[in-house]
């Protein structure tokens, strides 16, 4: 058993790793740019709802309060009049980049650290590089591949774009797996 304050280099190193590799894959390999569709008449969507003044946060359309509205038959006749949406309203203005990339960063700090205990548990000082990897590696594919499923399951997200995003995913745990690897340590 090892601590996770013992495996501290190969935490940062895999959360870098990472990080670098998400960049890589989103700013040079195009198969991102079809993850959004275009509406149709972007400017008249945009208007209609600006005139709802929504604040940020998520909405779903037409709202059901709970079960037993799901049976009347107003919400229904709005359902399957549609449209039938999930809305996600962001802040105004030009996307923050800086504060998504600190809580991506944070993020890939957290799941190294899950890593790190998983694997500190299971294994001793001087493991098996192969061994190292393949829990490392799957503590991490769980976190960056496997959670991403129940975004078409229950969100309706193409499960094309969902592919997309778990051979991401599958990428990092490969960096993780191998910076893990790499520095565990000896005896």
């Amino acid at each position: 058993m090892i601590s996770i304050v013992a495996l501290w280099l190969p935490i940062l190193v895999s959360a870098v790793l990472v990080f670098f590799a998400s960049w890589l894959l989103h700013m040079f390999i195009p198969y991102h740019r079809t993850d959004y569709s275009k509406v149709d008449n972007e400017e008249a969507a945009q208007d209609a709802l600006r005139s709802c003044n929504l604040p940020q946060g998520e909405f779903f359309i037409p709202h059901c309060d709970g079960p037993k509205q799901m049976k009347d038959p107003a919400y229904i006749e709005k359902l399957d009049k549609g449209p039938v949406a999930m809305i996600t309203v962001m802040p105004n203005g030009q996307f923050n980049m800086g504060k998504s990339l600190a809580l991506w960063f944070a993020y890939c700090i957290i799941v190294s650290i899950l890593a790190a205990y998983i694997t500190g548990q299971a294994l001793a000082p001087g493991a098996d590089y192969l061994k190292v990897f393949q829990i490392a590696g799957c503590t991490a594919f769980i976190a960056y591949f496997v959670a991403l499923i129940q975004n078409s399951i229950w969100y309706y997200r193409k499960w094309s774009t969902t592919l997309k995003y778990m051979i991401d995913g599958l990428v990092y745990s490969l960096c993780t797996a191998g910076a893990f690897g790499w520095l565990w340590p000896g005896l």
